[in-house]
């Protein structure tokens, strides 16, 4: 892991959403399965997922659904029903009314809030299953209100045995209504325009390899997407009172997820500094998932050594990392000044994997620098807005030349008109 000044520190990041012929393949899959529906879904699940299935084999039955929790352990149905109510207290208190404003001359403003209608969450099946992504993504639209919850994931994340049994319990203790085994770009579509077999979504949220996110990319505009997810980021801005190998452990928890996640340390202490980069070294040998964790470290971990702390929080708001830890003798003297980040962790006992499994706020966050403007899932991702307006005859009367002046500078005359008839027939 490279000690470097955050004057010398060069910030590497992958923004590519795929190559021409990645590009190519999923234009081509989505507009199969938008043509071909069912037929097109299963030929290239066969292909692709090397898995045949019939279309009545697609969707999974209440009873797998129910002997999932048989092949997992009592534990760990335990914990994820204790992080389930954890996540859904947290988004409970994100909830938003409708509202009306009541004017004086008899007009009424207001917004109406209501659910989307359905939803459809991607659970990926590759290089490891994520049960607490099902959490992340299913609770808020379930608290939310949304009364159609879809999910897909591809038909061979548990092997032979077929889908994961994990993901299935997670998904069942949830709250998903539907769900079906299929993956990869095919899935997206599917969920974007509908088959036979699987009823078109209004959004679709959940992360997935770069084949997924490019048919995200592709099928925005006849749905709704979350985000385009970059790789994993943890940036660490801690002082000498930080135990290094703590800090090194917590870098290690985002290097393990992908040989493109980012892991770099901030602090003005040197002595911290190649404490932790060694700590590092020493940790991964112990790692199972120690290949995927040193790839990461060695093309985009660092430790940046800053000329004080105030330096620190000036690189941190430049990196806008996904995840921030804050471990200083005094973290919540620094929160205030922290402007970009997805989610920020304060004290040596707040690890990011708290956040990632317990906790109760939502771990799907915004990444690539995107925390600028970017915000953490929530029940805002899984609403919709309608403005109401009720004009009385008086507000009318008193506004309407205002009105058409505004439409005529615009070149609007029937807008004008639409006014001025009104008027003509009021006065």
């Amino acid at each position: 892991m490279k000690v470097v000044s955050a004057q010398d520190f060069k910030l590497k990041r992958e923004t590519d959403y795929g190559t021409p012929e990645q590009n190519e393949v999923v234009k081509a899959i989505v507009r199969d399965i938008r043509t071909e529906g069912d037929a097109a879904l299963l030929r290239h699940t066969e292909q692709l997922d090397r898995v045949h299935l019939t279309a009545d084999q697609l969707r999974v039955t209440e009873e797998e659904l129910k002997a999932a929790y048989g092949h997992v352990e009592p534990s760990f149905v335990k914990a994820i029903q204790a992080a389930a109510d954890n996540i859904r207290r947290f988004h409970v208190k994100q909830k938003r009314n409708s509202w009306m404003d009541f004017q004086a001359d008899g007009s009424i403003l207001g917004q109406i809030i209501r659910p989307l209608q359905r939803v459809g969450v991607y659970v990926p099946g590759g290089k490891a299953a994520y049960p607490s992504s099902v959490l992340m993504n299913v609770i808020p639209a379930q608290v939310a209100g949304v009364p159609e919850i879809v999910m897909v994931t591809p038909p061979s994340t548990g092997g032979q045995d077929g889908i994961n049994p994990y993901i299935l319990v997670a998904a069942a203790e949830a709250g998903v209504t539907e769900i079906y085994r299929v993956g990869g770009a095919q899935a997206i579509a599917a969920l974007a325009y509908g088959t036979e077999t699987i009823s078109p979504v209004d959004k679709i949220c959940g992360p997935g390899n770069i084949y997924v996110a490019l048919a995200k990319r592709e099928v925005y505009g006849a749905v709704n997407i979350d985000s385009l997810a970059g790789p994993s980021e943890i940036a660490v801005l801690a002082d000498d009172s930080a135990d290094a190998s703590y800090i090194a452990a917590d870098l290690l928890s985002q290097a393990e997820h992908d040989e493109l996640a980012s892991a770099i340390l901030v602090t003005p202490s040197r002595k911290l500094g190649e404490a932790v980069a060694a700590e590092v070294q020493r940790q991964l040998e112990l790692l199972p998932r120690r290949d995927i964790a040193r790839a990461s470290v060695d093309s985009y971990g660092a430790v940046i050594i800053t000329e004080s702390l105030r330096e620190g929080i000036e690189v941190i708001n430049r990196l806008a990392p996904e995840h921030l830890e804050i471990v200083t003798e005094e973290p919540m003297a620094i929160v205030g000044q922290i402007e970009n980040a997805g989610a920020i962790f304060l004290g040596p006992y707040s690890s990011e994997p708290v956040g990632d499994y317990f906790a109760g706020p939502n771990h799907i966050i915004p990444t690539n620098g995107t925390a600028r403007f970017a915000s953490p899932v929530d029940l805002d991702d899984f609403i919709k807005k309608s403005s109401l307006i009720y004009y009385s005859k008086e507000a009318l009367l008193r506004d309407g030349e205002q009105i058409m002046e505004l439409a005529r500078r615009e070149g609007f005359e029937g807008h004008a008109r639409a006014i001025g008839i009104r008027l003509d027939h009021e006065r």
